[in-house]
């Protein structure tokens, strides 16, 4: 099995605490390299620079980076992470998009997630791009795709520009509940994942922290789901969690084609990541 990985890295920095963190795709990756057997191989499109690879080379230089750029400043972000709402999120050195300039013979993938983590990691023409041609399976984390960018830097939620034309490009969503309603705004969930198969989406994920993940998807002419509670564990960590989550399951799936199976062993390595602390200086997950 070979995955492409498309997202920014990026340094986090937590509040009240000096380090400088690995973050953005970091976490993906620990996800694949979680899961992937040894005959597997991560193909990484992110960017990268000198200066700040010590902070990714645990996990980056397990993987192949020949389709990733060097970049002058990687983006920072500034996480408010406390209380149970929403983190606050304040950025620095928002990237370009990524280069695709040396993406070619897509057909060597098994799949493609993108990781929308500053929400410009890739252009709606660039997607358009990968759909038409790449026939296999795409997977898109809206992440910061629903936020948009004032002039201090801050992310806020907000209704996703052209969002129809992103969502006819993919095969799999994941959002968490307050992404959702930067797709579509509606009180009632189903209604939102309803409106958003129609647009050519076979799989809609959403992720619920504690309360676990639920999925919608097409069953013949119908319309199914599958929930899977929340596992009871300490929570020690907030970061990077759904982005783990997200990369687990893609790389069961393609493995298995089950969305049963490939959710629950998802949820749990989320919940692994959540109750992990320090969970930047993991190189696998015990899963």
């Amino acid at each position: 099995m070979k995955i492409l990985l498309i997202g920014h890295s990026i340094i986090d920095h937590l509040e009240n605490q000096e380090n400088a963190y690995p973050g953005g795709v970091y976490y993906s990756t620990l996800g694949f390299l979680s899961y992937l057997k040894p005959n597997d191989r991560l193909a990484l499109l992110t960017g990268k620079n000198s200066k700040s690879f010590a902070l990714f080379e645990r996990l980056y230089s397990k993987v192949d980076l020949s389709l990733s750029d060097d970049v002058l400043e990687m983006p920072e972000v500034f996480l408010h992470t406390s209380g149970k709402s929403e983190r606050r999120e304040v950025y620095k050195n928002i990237a370009e998009n990524l280069s695709f300039a040396k993406l070619e013979n897509l057909s060597q993938f098994d799949g493609i997630l993108i990781n929308m983590i500053t929400g410009f990691d890739i252009s709606l023409t660039q997607l358009k791009w990968l759909r038409e041609s790449y026939t296999g399976l795409i997977y898109l984390d809206v992440h910061t795709l629903s936020r948009g960018l004032d002039e201090n830097g801050k992310r806020e939620f907000r209704p996703i520009p052209n969002i129809e034309e992103w969502l006819s490009c993919i095969d799999f969503l994941q959002c968490n509940e307050s992404e959702l309603k930067t797709i579509y705004d509606s009180a009632i969930e189903e209604s939102a994942a309803e409106w958003i198969l129609h647009r050519g989406v076979k799989t809609v994920i959403i992720t619920k922290a504690e309360n676990g993940v639920v999925a919608y998807f097409r069953k013949g002419e119908e319309i199914d789901y599958l929930k899977i509670n929340g596992e009871k564990i300490v929570v020690k960590n907030t970061i990077g969690c759904g982005d783990v989550f997200g990369a687990t399951f893609f790389s069961s799936y393609i493995r298995n084609r089950n969305n049963k199976l490939s959710l629950e062993f998802a949820n749990h390595a989320g919940a692994v990541a959540a109750s992990t602390v320090d969970l930047f200086n993991c190189a696998r997950l015990p899963l």
